[in-house]
This record gives C-alpha cells, sequence and structure tokens, in this order.
C-alpha cells in the first residue's frame, strides 16, 4: 500500500518542479530580470541610450561623380535630435531642417557634401508642375539629372513617407540608389512612400519656391515630367545656420 503514496508524492514533486521552471522562464521571456515586476531604467541604461544613438552607415563608391568628393564617415553617425542649414537659392535663403533621428545615413551623406561645397553653383535642373507632382529637384552639379557624387547609399524608409508641402527628400533611380540629388515640395504632392524623406523647409522657403514655380519649365524631361526651370535656380551654398 505504501508505493501508491510513494508514486503520489514523486508526482507532485515533479509538477511543483515543472512549475518552478515555467516561473522562470515567463519572467525571462517578458524581458525583465527574474524576480523583477518591470524593467528598472539605471544610469548605465541611459547611458547606453546615448550610444544607441549613434549608427553606422555603408556608402558604396560609383563612377556617376561629377565632383572629386571624400566619402562621408561611417562610423558613429549621430542618429538623434535635427541639424539646421540654410541653402541659399539665388540669393534667398532657404531654411532646412534634417531629420538625423530617421534618416541619419542621409543627413550625414548631404552634411558631408554640403561641407566639401559639392552643391555650390549647381543649378536645379528639373521642375515639375503638375500631374499631382509639385517639386524642385536640386543635387546634381552637372545639371543633367544624371550626375551623382560617386558612391550610392540604402534608402532610409518607413513604409507611411508622405510628401507635403515643405518636404525634404532624396532623388533616386530605384531602391539603394540615394546619391547627391534631393527634391523640395513646393505643393502637396502624391507620390509612391519610395523617396527618403530626410527634413523640411519653412514655411518662407515653400513661398519662395511657389514663386520660381509660377515662372514655369521647359518641359525638357519629356515624358517622366517636368522641365528645366525657367527663372534661374542656382544653389550658392549649403551651410549650417
Amino acid at each position: 500500500m505504501w508505493q501508491p503514496v510513494l508514486v503520489k508524492k514523486l508526482i507532485l514533486l515533479l509538477v511543483a518542479s515543472v512549475l518552478a521552471l515555467a516561473g522562470c522562464s515567463s519572467g525571462a521571456v517578458r524581458g525583465e530580470p527574474a524576480g523583477a515586476s518591470s524593467p528598472v531604467v539605471s544610469s548605465s541604461a541611459s547611458a547606453s541610450a546615448t550610444t544607441a544613438g549613434e549608427v553606422s552607415c555603408t556608402y558604396t563608391a560609383t563612377n556617376d561623380g561629377v565632383k572629386k568628393v571624400d566619402l562621408p564617415p561611417t562610423d558613429g553617425v549621430a542618429a538623434t535630435g535635427t541639424a539646421e542649414y540654410v541653402l541659399t537659392l539665388n540669393s534667398d535663403p532657404l531654411k532646412l531642417t534634417l531629420d538625423r533621428e530617421n534618416a541619419p545615413c542621409t543627413v550625414n551623406s548631404f552634411s558631408s557634401l554640403a561641407g566639401q561645397g559639392f552643391f555650390d553653383g549647381s543649378s536645379c535642373h528639373r521642375l515639375v508642375d503638375d500631374g499631382g507632382l509639385y517639386v524642385l529637384q536640386c543635387g546634381d552639379p552637372s545639371g543633367t539629372g544624371s550626375g551623382g557624387p560617386g558612391y550610392q547609399f540604402d534608402d532610409e524608409l518607413t513604409g507611411s513617407e508622405s510628401y507635403g508641402a515643405g518636404t525634404l527628400a532624396m532623388a533616386n533611380a530605384g531602391p539603394g540608389t540615394n546619391g547627391s540629388q534631393f527634391f523640395i515640395v513646393y505643393a502637396d504632392s502624391q507620390l509612391s512612400p519610395d523617396y527618403t524623406v530626410f527634413g523640411h523647409v519653412d514655411e518662407a522657403a515653400v513661398k519662395v519656391l511657389a514663386k520660381l514655380a509660377a515662372g514655369g519649365q521647359d518641359n525638357s524631361f519629356g515624358s517622366s515630367g517636368g522641365g528645366k526651370p525657367n527663372s534661374p535656380a542656382v544653389i550658392t551654398s549649403i551651410k549650417p545656420a
């Protein structure tokens, strides 16, 4: 008669052990330290968050460089906050706010090119003013729409990008082909979310661009839309504000 009792005790011990293991596993699955009811943020966690505010970027060399420039730095790239720049178009200062948090590698590239004078003296080569697309495209010193900085880099997309008036975004020739060409939206536009948004311009800048667009364009881009602006659109410089 003692054997059934012993078996019952053994079963109870096994059940208790299994429950104890399950309790430890559930704590680990929640990502919490064993025995803690909620995550604890410490000073070391804050230091990690600061470190996590930097990313590494990859820039791949190409053969379309129209000006000799150095590749942007690739390590320790800031991935938080914003950067303020002034783009002087003709004689009008356009205020740019660059978004390091959502597009750190794009902002890093743009800042590097601006600092090397890559954009200085270049004409914005394309204006689109109908068909639901209202943009001024710049960033190719050759003025042809086919030139770049001699490197490419990946898109930084969420899939929910929109292109309202004031948006600053990268032009591309397909996924992962970002270089130096960018566009500024001067009226709400309809585009698929395939173009990295890396900042915006202020309301005063939008008015400057809308006035320039009112001068029209020469339709030289044919079926792809738009053409060279009829009014001058020359970037004098892009400098930190």
